[in-house]
């Protein structure tokens, strides 16, 4: 349903769109005001470039902070990094305002009191320019008739690029009041899509020749298999959580992700799950669940679910860590090396004095910007950090020898050795090949130096190669959109990012065929291994670190269940039985569970075994959240691939079944993944 819009409304959004959709003219505006508008009482050289606010003052980064914290978009080009007038500094600040009005009129818990006094003191300082925008915005109203073709122009804009107004509402948060008790008029609020990356300037539309070349490699979902041809399913765990942030990025883009984006399995791992600590001396806990599949009824979904043991600080062993940056030309985005930086910085206020940490870089030629420095001399690596500057081509491979080699020098025979990659993946003048490249990686983990990849950036993002290099180095790959994302890997997750507790983690399933009649794993597609593999010790498989958490789950079609999923069909076998099992030899048992896992320094594995039985699903019974918070997951993935196994899986499911399973959501993950449903729902709608 649609209803007639008033003239004077699309006139002043016209207004709004042109002054936000095209910077440097809305820019040229603002300054040619800021320098007419000065009040009496001024001296006009408050908007003069020698008052221009610099990159390094208190309240430009204090408001920078606020952008990257809060996801605001910003219509001044280079903030972040160039200087910028008092009226460019206020439509940032007016932009946030904006932007922290409609997350209160979400969640009130989102901005912290702390950051809301922010706000406010810098909306008092900056109060004349504030006004003197509201009164541009004015003007340019009376100035600019808008004719019905326009009108017409302007609302198909509005429609595809839509921009925060550009005066925000006050924030009016009497002094001492907690956030949670502020009520806020949500009628009242502008709505707002981000057109950035969250927590970064918004991307300038582009004006040179370069097209987008993000990469990933081919993704085809597990299909079903039939237990009396195939009882055994294998597979290498995996704790990678890069495609979740990855596809965040493109939802809130304003955009769905290519279906090669979405790997199910990094998405339900992206979140952790209240699975229970070990008792035992086995570095982690194993717990399985058996429900009603909710987007097919007549099958059952299973959850497998390991938990990492967690570590305190103090038994943490010491770490060797050799920071690999790529400052090549095609880093030279604010969302690539300047984010890297911001967040390495995260990282490094967490080392402790026995930890070490250099830093190598590769553009052209690798070089060693900052040999090992203990962690206590933090000024010392943050100064190294804050020298990078991007230019050149990119040598990846050479790098990577440079930071292997730096790493061996300084290796700890009990300690922690690892390699950190921050790159957009855009190897394109390396002097080895993508084959060189993982087996030299393969060579390091063998001798105990492991390797973390952090992504970032977009239009030349190469996914695939990037998950397989954390792949084969025995670490993990994170996508790092926003400053939040590094706080998560980097400081949340620091424990599990750098601390390996269990190696080469293997999962073997066999389904009793009395009682299983076709099974299929969701997701983990690219970690599939042949059944022989579980008890090669020689062979890779994915590792666990320290209070990891990671889920796998697995659809069935019960034996008896005919199912409207078509199942493959193969001639009856001549040589071998059919329709025999061991029903009574398993008794009630649905399917046996192995594990096969290293300890970070032995070269042979141990074996866990543990079978899930067949117990009778009543229409009462309630899932724990932990399950159906993963359905929840799986089942947006499923939708976002528009997997032919979804059956009745929609937005509307994925909905229901994440409220239901959101429960306490201590660090907002839970809620924020609801919200993210919301949009992409809402993607769909303007189609």
């Amino acid at each position: 349903m649609s209803y007639p819009i008033p003239s004077k409304m699309w006139q002043r959004v016209s207004i709004v769109i042109l002054f936000l959709l095209i910077p440097s003219v809305g820019i040229a505006i603002l300054r040619q005001s800021a320098t007419v508008a000065v009040p009496a009482n001024q001296t006009p050289a408050s908007s003069t470039p020698k008052t221009s606010i610099l990159p390094n003052h208190p309240d430009y980064q204090a408001l920078q902070a606020l952008v990257q914290q809060y996801s605001c978009v910003v219509p001044v080009p280079n903030f972040g990094t160039l200087p910028v007038t008092r009226t460019e500094f206020a439509t940032v600040l007016n932009a946030c305002v904006n932007r922290s009005n409609e997350l209160i009129a979400t969640d009130p818990k989102i901005v912290t009191p702390a950051d809301m006094k922010i706000l406010q003191r810098l909306q008092s300082e900056f109060a004349p320019e504030l006004a003197t925008l509201k009164s541009l915005i004015d003007e340019l109203e009376a100035r600019s008739p808008i004719t019905p073709t326009t009108r017409e122009r302007t609302q198909t804009e509005s429609t595809q690029k839509t921009q925060p107004l550009p005066t925000a509402l006050p924030l009016n948060i009497p002094s001492g009041s907690s956030v949670q008790d502020q009520v806020v008029n949500r009628a009242n609020m502008p709505k707002l899509q981000t057109r950035g990356s969250i927590g970064r300037v918004a991307p300038e539309p582009q004006t040179d020749n370069r097209f987008n070349t993000e990469n990933y490699n081919r993704i085809e979902d597990n299909p079903f298999h039939r237990v009396s041809n195939d009882p055994l399913s294998t597979f290498s765990i995996d704790v990678d959580t890069a495609s979740y942030s990855n596809v965040r990025r493109f939802i809130t883009q304003g955009e769905l992700p290519p279906k090669d984006a979405v790997r199910i399995e990094e998405l339900i791992n992206y979140f952790t799950y209240n699975y229970p600590q070990p008792k035992s001396e086995r570095p982690f806990s194993v717990t399985t669940e058996v429900a009603a599949a909710p987007w097919n009824p007549q099958h059952k979904l299973v959850q497998v679910g390991l938990q990492g043991k967690r570590l305190e600080s103090e038994t943490l062993p010491p770490s060797n860590l050799v920071f690999l940056i790529d400052v090549s030309g095609s880093m030279d985005d604010p969302n690539k090396l300047p984010l890297v930086q911001q967040s390495l910085k995260l990282l490094v206020n967490k080392l402790r004095p026995e930890d070490r940490v250099s830093l190598v870089v590769y553009a052209g030629n690798a070089g060693l910007v900052l040999p090992a420095t203990p962690g206590s001399q933090k000024s010392t690596i943050l100064a190294a950090i804050d020298r990078l500057e991007a230019g050149g081509s990119t040598a990846g491979g050479q790098g990577i020898e440079l930071a292997y080699k730096i790493a061996k020098q300084s290796f700890l025979k009990s300690g922690n050795n690892r390699v950190i990659l921050a790159t957009d993946g855009d190897f394109n003048v390396g002097v080895s090949s993508d084959g060189d490249l993982t087996r030299l990686i393969e060579q390091k983990r063998d001798q105990g130096i492991f390797l973390t990849v952090l992504g970032f950036g977009t239009g030349n993002y190469k996914d695939g190669k990037m998950e397989q290099l954390a792949d084969k180095g025995n670490g993990n790959y994170a996508y790092i959109d926003t400053l939040l994302e590094a706080k998560k890997v980097l400081v949340n997750d620091l424990r599990g990012t750098l601390f390996t507790i269990a190696k080469d983690v293997k999962i073997q399933v066999e389904f009793n065929p009395a009682k299983v009649q076709a099974y299929r794993l969701i997701g983990y597609e690219n970690r599939l291994l042949q059944n022989q593999d579980f008890n090669d010790d020689k062979k890779d498989a994915g590792d666990i670190g320290a209070g990891h958490s990671v889920t796998a789950l697995y659809e069935i079609i019960p034996t008896g269940t005919k199912s409207d999923v078509k199942l493959p069909e193969i001639d009856p076998l001549r040589y071998q039985r059919s329709g025999e099992t061991v029903s009574d030899a398993a008794g009630n048992e649905l399917m046996q569970v192995k594990l096969r896992y290293k300890l970070p320094q032995d070269s042979t594995s141990q074996l866990i075994t543990q079978t899930i039985q067949d117990n009778d699903l009543r229409t009462d019974q309630i899932p724990s959240t932990n399950l159906r918070f993963a359905a929840a997951v799986a089942t947006f993935g499923m939708v976002l691939r528009d997997s032919e196994y979804k059956g009745d899986a929609s937005y509307d499911l994925v909905m229901k079944l994440a409220t239901q399973g959101k429960g306490e959501d201590q660090e907002g993950y839970r809620g924020e993944f609801i919200r993210l449903v919301e949009q992409s729902r809402g993607l769909i709608t303007r189609k």
